[in-house]
């Protein structure tokens, strides 16, 4: 007759000796685990490149635009329009940069997420600047009477 504690012993036991199997027959399978996660932070790092190589490319179109010299009402509705959807993107670029702060503490590509942070910081100085030379500073009086003398150069 097989007392409560023998029982148990060989329940622990059993319950041991599986585990102890699973884990030398799941070497193999965990490297893949391993690889497929680090396959993953590439994938996460590739995928913030192009993110940023994206908004780079805007930033120069932007700038670009910034100093065009004849645009009419029609250019303005456009550029009022290109700055609201400028200012929408930069939020949700912003919410999503903010999602990986668990990344940006655990080190994980932190480089290209400080690269990508650069850009969208970047991009908010483009639009604004746009926005500035457009419609702010023409009504700034000052902005006004440098910008003739400068034309006279």
């Amino acid at each position: 007759m097989n007392s409560i504690q023998n029982i148990k012993i060989k329940e622990t036991y059993n319950d041991v000796r599986a585990f102890s199997f699973n884990e030398k027959k799941d070497v193999a399978s965990d490297q893949e685990r391993i690889n497929h996660f680090l396959d993953s932070i590439l994938d996460f790092k590739k995928y913030l490149k192009e993110k940023t190589n994206k908004l780079n490319n805007f930033n120069i179109r932007i700038e670009k635009i910034t100093w065009q010299n004849e645009i009419d009402d029609d250019d303005l509705m456009l550029l009022n329009d290109l700055i609201s959807v400028a200012k929408d993107l930069h939020s949700t670029l912003f919410r999503l940069y903010a999602s990986w702060n668990l990344f940006r503490k655990k080190g994980i590509a932190k480089v290209e997420i400080k690269e990508f942070k650069e850009a969208v910081d970047d991009f908010k100085e483009s639009y604004t600047d746009l926005e500035s030379v457009f419609f702010f500073l023409p009504n700034d009086i000052e902005f006004s009477e440098t910008t003739k003398s400068l034309s006279l150069l």
